[in-house]
């Protein structure tokens, strides 16, 4: 090897920058370390709620240490900010996928149009969204451009005002669409540095945020963040930040007395079928005349709420007549017209909204809005205010004027936000609190169509522009709204169709396996390379553990996230790695035998052993590079770990290992390339391959045949990530039966699944319980449903928070959740077979270019499909029963591609024998020459496998999140191993025979530079 000296200097160089990239997490571990220490030390368990109170420790603690030098002048938060970087399952964290409304937004460059064709347009493509692979601006100009004559810069869409100086009232369609998808793309770029702007506020350390394509996806995670609520509160609010004058309560009372009437004739209509109900509308009657007596209280008749109770399932008109009564009772402020109770919120908005009622409206009122107040905390009732509103329903006063906002305290040391307006809202702002003082009125500070607080002007117009928020905050709550106010509104809604939740119970049990399985790998693939090769065995060690340090020092050089599925990609990286290896050992082993001395065998080995090394990693490498291409989060992890793992192991194998063996060699060393017990493996093996084939034909068929069938008819479990749903993982103080479960659950949401993971005490609940609805009051809703339907399998006296919180001091309640919309789900079915199919279409070109032969090419993909097939197939054949989760989710689609690699590794390595004794033995038979190549590489098969094996049987054994992933790679190892032999080469052989083949003698020298 030329160049020895380079080689050498850049390890070593490489290895320190590597050490110093690991050196900050080291920092970080051990200062984490003595702050657990530390609150272990100042919390006893005895001591209640020890958990939070040590966490609380373990923050004030890091946060006083944090600009203390720790070493060569970094501190704590230096280090903490170049640590390698933990993926949510393994720290625990939230990761979602925001949808940006890019109907919102063509509705505001449209300036809300109610022209019915774009309202058409609009509603088609929301329809046609469920089922497309189109954006959503893609599919309204399809079906914009259905409807006759309908033109996008009509002055009633698009050729607007705001618009104006971009659209043209003479452009067609055509010239219109680019300007719109740009008009779209700013606003989501203008979406995406809101959202970070938030995200960077938010106090956790390592966020990604990533648009993802063209769609108005963005992608947010957030490891180590704990509060699920306080994050989608933080994301999906759109910060529509609205000043408006209050409308007097007194103002509204004959619309109110008619709205009564109306329901009260309506009532005596029903009242032949429902006497009890007229009994209870002309005991309501006095209710609604205490409005009208007294704006400012009304007292709750429970003896009303308690008749209607009886009849609220009731849909006819007399119930409704009688529900609007009950719902109004109750106390409120002056500025608000009803208190409602949150139960009855949604009703009473129905009722409002009625066309016949908003037709009692008189003209004076014609433009009121209404919105509600914010629920405060332990309140069960919310007011509906009357805002003064105008013909374009645009507020006097907006968010955008807000220059500046932050959290403080009022007087009493209540929690409010203080905001600091520019100069145009200041000049407004005392314009509005001047009027509200001489007209004795109030100004509602409405935020996403919310009153959070509607104060009373008393000490004169305020100038200045400086204003405040109150709404019975908590601090957090404070910070938030100021952080949300100071980064500015969302162009559109932002509805997450996508999240994971990971505890950090679950996510300290996953690095505990996580290290397990890889120690224990580690070990055995350490000791079989020296039981195998002895002190050349050794030697790879040594470029395996600097093999292991390059990939950690990389990825933290990188700021790449590891993961679990990471991990088992390093782990996996390890043992596959050990290939490079045992293909140079097996090359030197031949070359010894032939009777060369112990140089030039190494010198040959290593350059015979170049072209199967290079064509194999290649081959895997195109399958990672796919799966790092559509994968997100943890699979992206698995991925990047992949690539970096395939590229250092070529790098230690090739020039690491020469030079550790070419050192030890230089001095006349004899170095032996085996050990007693392993020397004569594999030698003068002569199996005939070829004439087994029909019968691995006849075998491959039934179990392929038989998976096939089970695939139509049984199917397979497929996971949130492709059907849509709600996924949790629920953990139970005892051993829980899930048909009984299950069962409970049916009887609550309709449908359900519930299936023990891991161990009888964990289940995973599934739901596709409105689904279809997004936002946070849903989710907290279903989540609330599951608690009460679990009730009785859980401890008794645990909370709804510290069940939907996973308590940490009993290890129980929800440790992971998942939601993923039907929409998404449809795109990552499609993004998964699209995968599958772009690897083998790369890689059937790659092995056409690399032997020239499309018959090696048909071998090669026809192993790989019927690798995957038999996966597939064993998948839906056993996945009923056995013990540990096999669901097919975008973790599985890795796996299949990473079979999909390994079998290719295999196959390729044979046929680069194949080629190699074709071009040297011209005067052999054919098949002569394909059993030759098989023997001989037979040894390397076998080890290969034998050594992955290991690793991955460890992976299974010790980490139990991983079993379901681990199954299949075994599954398709053992495939793998198989079709190269029996399947890849007897394809190729057959074809070949078919349609003949040129043999054609080549110099060594052009054969090994092919």
């Amino acid at each position: 090897m030329q160049n020895k000296g380079l080689v050498r200097l850049f390890a070593v160089l490489f290895g320190l920058v590597c050490l110093y990239q690991l050196s900050f997490t080291y920092m970080t571990y051990t200062k984490e370390n003595e702050a657990e220490a530390y609150a272990k030390q100042k919390y006893a368990e005895s001591v209640e709620g020890y958990s939070e109170l040590r966490n609380l420790e373990e923050k004030r603690y890091l946060d006083s240490i944090g600009k203390e030098p720790i070493f060569a002048g970094f501190s704590y938060n230096d280090a903490k900010g170049k640590e390698l970087n933990k993926g949510l399952d393994l720290k625990g964290g939230i990761n979602v996928i925001l949808q940006i409304s890019v109907r919102d937004i063509l509705e505001g460059l449209a300036n809300n149009s109610k022209d019915p064709a774009f309202t058409q347009a609009l509603d088609a493509t929301d329809q046609t969204q469920k089922d497309s692979q189109n954006t959503y601006v893609e599919d309204f100009l399809i079906e914009f451009n259905k409807i006759p004559d309908a033109r996008l810069a009509s002055s009633d869409i698009f050729a607007n005002r705001n618009l104006s100086d971009d659209i043209l009232f003479d452009m067609s369609n055509e010239e219109v669409e680019p300007i719109l998808k740009r008009k779209i793309d700013e606003s989501v770029v203008s979406a995406f540095e809101v959202l970070r702007k938030r995200i960077d506020k938010f106090g956790v350390t390592q966020p990604n945020i990533q648009r993802l394509g063209e769609s108005g996806r963005i992608l947010v995670e957030l490891p180590g963040a704990k509060n699920v609520d306080r994050v989608k509160t933080l994301l999906q609010s759109t910060a529509q930040l609205e000043f408006w004058d209050v409308e007097k309560s007194q103002e509204h009372l004959n619309f109110l007395g008619a709205v009564n009437e109306k329901f009260m004739n309506e009532g005596k209509e029903g009242s032949e079928e429902k006497p009890k109900v007229k009994e209870e509308i002309t005991e309501s009657e006095q209710v609604l005349d205490t409005v009208q007596k007294d704006s400012t209280q009304v007292d709750a008749d429970d003896e009303i709420a308690k008749l209607l109770a009886d009849a609220e399932d009731s849909t006819d008109v007399a119930d409704q007549a009688d529900q609007i009564n009950s719902i109004i009772s109750g106390p409120y402020s002056g500025a608000a017209l009803v208190s409602v109770a949150i139960k009855d919120q949604e009703k009473f908005d129905e009722f409002l909204n009625r066309k016949d009622i908003q037709a009692l409206k008189p003209q004076s009122l014609r433009y009121t809005k209404f919105a509600w107040s914010k629920a405060e905390k332990d309140s069960t009732r919310v007011d509906l205010y009357a805002l003064k509103g105008n013909r374009d329903d645009i507020p006097e006063l907006s968010g955008g004027v807000i220059t500046d906002a932050f959290q403080t305290f009022d007087n009493l040391n209540n929690v409010m936000v203080s905001m600091q307006m520019d100069g145009k809202g200041a000049k407004k702002w005392e314009e509005m609190t001047g009027r509200a003082y001489n007209n004795r009125g109030q100004i509602a500070i409405v935020l996403d169509n919310i009153v959070y607080s509607a104060p009373g002007v008393t000490t004169g117009a305020i100038s200045g522009g400086s204003s405040q928020i109150s709404g019975n905050f908590t601090v957090e709550e404070g910070k938030d709204l100021a952080n949300v106010l100071r980064a500015g509104k969302l162009p559109a809604s932002a509805d997450i169709i996508q999240s994971e939740i990971v505890g950090p119970s679950l996510g300290q049990e996953a690095i505990d396996s996580g290290i397990m399985s890889f120690a224990i790998a580690l070990v055995l693939i350490l000791l079989w390379m020296i039981f195998y090769y002895g002190k050349a065995g050794a030697f790879a060690d040594v470029a395996l553990v600097v093999n292991i340090l390059f990939i950690f020092g990389v990825l933290a050089g990188l700021k790449a996230v590891l993961t679990l599925p990471g991990i088992a990609g390093i782990v996996l990286t390890i043992g596959m790695s050990v290939d490079a290896n045992v293909l140079i050992f097996e090359r030197i082993k031949e070359e010894l035998a032939k009777g060369k001395s112990q140089a030039d065998s190494i010198k040959d080995g290593f350059k015979n052993a170049l072209s199967s090394i290079l064509d194999a990693n290649i081959t895997t490498g195109l399958t990672g590079a796919i799966l790092f291409l559509i994968g997100t989060g943890p699979i992206k992890g698995f991925a990047t770990t992949l690539l970096i793992g395939i590229a250092t192991s070529l790098f230690t194998a090739i020039f690491i290992t020469r030079l550790l063996i070419d050192g030890y060699g230089k001095n006349g060393k004899e170095l032996a390339f085996s050990t007693g017990a392993t020397k004569n493996l594999f030698k003068n093996i002569n199996i005939n391959f070829l004439q087994k084939r029909k019968i691995a034909y006849v075998i491959s068929g039934i179990i392929i045949a038989a998976g096939i069938g089970s695939l139509f008819t049984q199917g397979l479990d497929q996971g949130v990530d492709f059907v849509g749903g709600r996924s949790y993982t629920v953990r139970f103080a005892k051993d829980v039966v899930p048909t009984d479960v299950e069962n409970d659950l049916i009887a609550k949401f309709e449908s359900a699944q519930a299936k023990t993971l891991d161990v009888n005490n964990q289940l995973k609940i599934t739901t596709k319980y409105r689904i279809d609805e997004t936002g946070t009051t849903v989710d907290n809703e279903i989540a609330k449903d599951l608690y009460e339907a679990l009730k009785p399998y859980l401890t008794e006296g645990l909370t709804y928070d510290e069940f939907a919180n996973g308590d940490e001091n009993k290890q129980v309640g929800i440790m992971s959740s998942m939601k993923v919309g039907p929409t998404i789900a449809d795109d990552i079915k499609q993004a998964a077979i699209w995968s599958v199919v772009g690897s083998l279409i790369v890689v059937f070109l790659y092995i056409l270019l690399r032997f020239s032969r499309w018959q090696f090419s048909l071998g090669a993909v026809a192993a790989v499909f019927h690798d995957v097939l038999v996966v597939l197939g064993i998948f839906s054949l056993t996945y009923k029963f056995m013990p540990f989760n096999m669901e097919i989710d975008q973790a599985f689609i890795a796996a299949i591609l990473t079979v999909i690699g390994y079998s290719l590794n295999d196959t390729v390595v044979v046929f680069d024998r194949i080629r190699e004794f074709l071009s040297e033995h011209t005067g052999w038979q054919l098949d002569k020459n394909v059993n030759a190549a098989l023997n001989s590489t037979l040894g390397r098969t076998l080890n290969t496998s034998l050594t992955t094996l290991l690793v991955l049987v460890a992976i299974f054994i010790f980490a139990e999140p991983l079993r379901g992933f681990m199954f299949s790679l075994i599954i398709g190892v053992v495939v793998g191993t198989y079709s190269s032999l029996f399947i890849a080469t007897p394809v190729m052989y057959d074809t070949v025979k078919k349609v003949g083949l040129k043999e054609k003698k080549k110099p060594e020298t052009e054969e090994l530079k092919a």
